[in-house]
């Protein structure tokens, strides 16, 4: 059993990480100032409350549990507002990555698995998109985790840190067994936001784009389910205690679905209508996302198991209805 601190760990996927670490015989220890996240997503009674631009807080939570590994997820991720407010992403992003390494350093924690993304790649050049496709960062999302990647390349170069960076393509649905689920405020993502416009919460579902060079003329995404993004980082860690690290792994399935079939297999899940209106392209949205994950399913044993379109819209629903008493 490892002691695993879980930066963000009250947010979507940390919660859902917390969780398979649990149900893998680890101890995450959640750190979280719950500005993003949520108290209800909560899975264990180990929780350090505190701000990672405070490195006292840090350095508290690191010396009060025999801490082995850090799974890093606190960020801001919202590209548009990125684009917005590019130095919310600089200076929170870069600068509570570099006090972590710095409080890790200084109480012998030498072992993290970071939550980077797809977004580091920027406009793709070939897709599916393989870990050796080069980064070219579009946004100042994408480029403040590219930027933590180098940190944590540089840190391991002069301080001997070990890590692993899983790059996320779409994270979607909720726990197979709805315990927790997807919870932001506001709350942007497109499948929720799918559920949110049935549910007459929001007037109709606003797609961005409907004249993409695309069979249907939507973006295609590649949609992984968070249970499976939570059972990569368990293999991480695993391979992080074993053999060490300095890698760089894809999370997707390779397989893309555009709005529209969204939009269908929702209808289906749900017995709902969902009513939409078109609007223009956002900035900085390629056409199509798709990973290859080759990398990981070799050397991290990794087969995503939930990631069919029904199961995550099923999972996603289950816990709409229920987060939201409908």
């Amino acid at each position: 059993m490892a002691v695993v601190l879980v930066t963000g760990g009250a947010g979507y996927i940390g919660s859902h990480t917390c969780l398979a670490l649990q149900e893998a015989g680890h101890r995450p220890v959640v750190f979280d100032n719950f500005s993003t996240g949520f108290r209800k997503l909560l899975v264990t009674e180990d929780l350090v409350e505190g701000d990672l631009g405070r490195p006292e807080d840090i350095r508290k939570a690191l010396s009060s549990f025999p801490v082995e590994a850090v799974v890093h997820f606190a960020s801001h991720c919202y590209v548009g507002e990125s684009y917005q407010n590019p130095y919310k992403y600089y200076h929170d992003n870069l600068l509570h990555a570099l006090n972590l390494l710095e409080a890790m350093k200084k109480e012998g924690v030498n072992k993290i698995i970071f939550s980077s993304t797809c977004a580091t790649y920027g406009i793709p050049r070939e897709v599916p998109i393989p870990e050796e496709h080069p980064t070219d960062p579009i946004n100042a999302y994408g480029h403040s985790k590219r930027c933590i990647e180098w940190m944590l390349e540089d840190y391991r170069r002069a301080h001997a840190f070990e890590f692993i960076a899983l790059r996320y393509f779409n994270a979607s649905g909720a726990d197979p067994r709805t315990r927790i689920g997807e919870c932001h405020d506001p709350e942007t993502h497109l499948i929720p936001r799918i559920f949110m416009a049935i549910a007459g919460m929001i007037p109709a579902l606003e797609i961005f784009g409907e004249d993409y060079p695309t069979p249907d003329g939507t973006c295609i995404r590649d949609y992984i389910h968070v249970a499976d993004l939570a059972a990569a980082h368990v293999a991480a860690l695993r391979r992080l205690l074993a053999q060490g690290g300095g890698d760089f792994f894809n999370l997707g399935t390779g397989e893309g679905f555009s709005v529209r079939q969204l939009l269908e297999e929702a209808e289906r899940v749900t017995g709902r209508k969902v009513p939409v209106r078109f609007g223009p392209r956002r900035l900085g949205d390629p056409p199509a996302l798709l990973a290859k994950s080759h990398a990981a399913l070799r050397d991290l044993a990794w087969v995503p198991q939930h990631s069919s379109l029904p199961v995550i819209l099923e999972t996603a629903w289950r816990w709409f209805q229920k987060d939201n008493r409908l």
